[in-house]
């Protein structure tokens, strides 16, 4: 923790902040989770070590419950499972992924007390938690998530209070980081970063934080490296100045973010962004043909109730009608909603997306191609997810024969993701492959694009 240092950030309680300059894309620290679990629906899809999704993972053989990429995952993980895994034998089935991280909190405090490392700044059990501020629903499901707990727990005779129970479950509803897979593209588990917790938000923040997944490949465990996470400079940060990273999508209006936090955290988001509504005129706005403001609430009206039908055949896994709805959707937001007004953002993401698993590249590329623009105008130059769409939008225009487009879009993709999640990171390193096949490819296509054609349409073929 040599970049980073505890402080009393006022109204927000304790913070961190630089300890000296940092520069753009600098790791300010790491930290592996002191306790991690894989959420419930994918436990038999992704690694309970390492996260990472994969194929014909391997069985734990006592519980039949935990699943690894193979014998090296599992060693690695079974300080972490040991209990666990009498736990769910003695019960019979696993519990939910609450009730599991819950107990793998308690196991790591009874084994390393509350500090887990010379480098972690405060106490498990000290981090802040809000059950007297819970919603009746959410308090009745904390009761009932605690009597789960004790029917699943087991360490001898040291037993806990229901207040104290209570307390660790606060703590994880408000401090708990969603894990996501080796690319990045969901969300797979929910950890316990005890000095990620101490980071602030601000909804235009100046730091980022990613999940590395460690390396497991070698075969000496001793030189495997741990999952962690790892906190971002997203620019240039002077020495004293408060880090801070955003607990939702900036992508809402400022009255939404604040609903949210207020709901999910507990608190009032006061930040710059929030207090003076920056960027709320163009997530609202109307076309530059400057429709009347009746028409604009029309379409608002229409595009909201349309999202919620589309939504609805997604999860059918109508496709068709998908797009159907979103091709109405988009001709009635044509000259009334401007491309960076939220619903017509979210409609351009859709089809785009829709269009790519159906292989209509061309068009696909399209709609990507106006939303990346849309995103670029609302979102920080270095944030992760405007360069997520950005690399999304580059293969599309790629896979569509727009090589041009295609290379340079991921090559801005390449540098965002240098700065949020630095070169060894799988998705880095896919990018980079990336950006030097599709070099490749343009130099072909410069010398001979009739050549270039040919080879693409062979490709697509297979």
């Amino acid at each position: 923790m040599e970049r980073a240092e505890l402080f009393d950030a006022g109204s927000k309680g304790r913070g961190l902040r630089a300890a000296k300059e940092l520069n753009t894309g600098e790791v300010i620290f790491s930290e592996p989770s002191f306790a991690a679990v894989v959420f419930d629906s994918l436990a038999t899809q992704v690694c309970h070590s390492c996260f990472r999704h994969k194929a014909n993972l391997h069985r734990c053989a006592q519980c039949k419950f935990a699943h690894y990429c193979d014998r090296t995952c599992q060693t690695a993980c079974w300080n972490e499972h040991k209990q666990e895994c009498g736990a769910i034998k003695k019960l019979g089935s696993a519990p939910s992924e609450n009730i599991r991280l819950a107990a793998r909190v308690l196991w790591r405090m009874h084994k390393d007390t509350g500090i887990a490392s010379d480098s972690q700044l405060i106490s498990v059990d000290q981090l802040q938690e809000h059950v007297a501020d819970l919603a009746a629903e959410d308090f009745k499901q904390l009761r009932a998530d605690v009597h789960k707990f004790l029917q699943y727990w087991s360490y001898g005779t040291r037993q806990h209070s229901v207040d104290y129970i209570s307390h660790i479950f606060g703590i994880i509803k408000c401090n708990g980081f969603t894990l996501s897979d080796q690319r990045g593209l969901q969300a797979v588990g929910v950890g316990l970063f005890p000095n990620l917790c101490l980071v602030n938000h601000d909804c235009w923040p100046n730091c980022t934080v990613i999940l590395n997944h460690g390396n497991q490949s070698a075969v000496s465990s001793a030189l495997h490296s741990q999952r962690r996470i790892e906190l971002r400079a997203l620019g240039k940060i002077p020495e004293g100045e408060e880090l801070t990273v955003s607990y939702v999508d900036f992508l809402n209006l400022s009255a939404d973010r604040q609903k949210k936090l207020k709901e999910r955290f507990h608190f009032d988001c006061t930040c710059e962004h929030c207090s003076k509504h920056i960027e709320d005129d163009l997530m609202t706005a109307g076309a530059d043909s400057k429709p009347s403001a009746d028409k604009v609430k029309e379409v608002t009206v229409f595009s909201k109730e349309s999202l919620e039908k589309i939504e609805k055949s997604r999860v059918e896994g109508d496709y068709n009608e998908v797009l159907k709805l979103c091709y109405e959707c988009l001709q009635k937001q044509e000259n009334v909603l401007a491309d960076t007004n939220l619903y017509k953002l979210q409609v351009l993401s859709i089809a785009s997306e829709v269009l790519s698993y159906q292989r209509s590249f061309a068009k696909a590329a399209d709609y990507a191609h106006r939303m990346v623009e849309g995103y670029r105008k609302l979102y920080h130059p270095n944030n992760a997810q405007l360069g997520m769409a950005i690399m999304r939008a580059g293969v599309t225009h790629w896979h569509a024969g727009q090589i041009e487009e295609g290379h340079s879009l991921i090559c801005q993709a390449y540098r965002i993701l240098m700065v949020t999640h630095g070169s060894n990171h799988a998705i880095t390193k896919d990018l980079e492959g990336m950006r030097t096949q599709t070099e490749l490819e343009l130099k072909m296509f410069k010398q001979n694009k009739a050549a270039y054609q040919t080879m693409r349409d062979a490709a697509l073929k297979h």
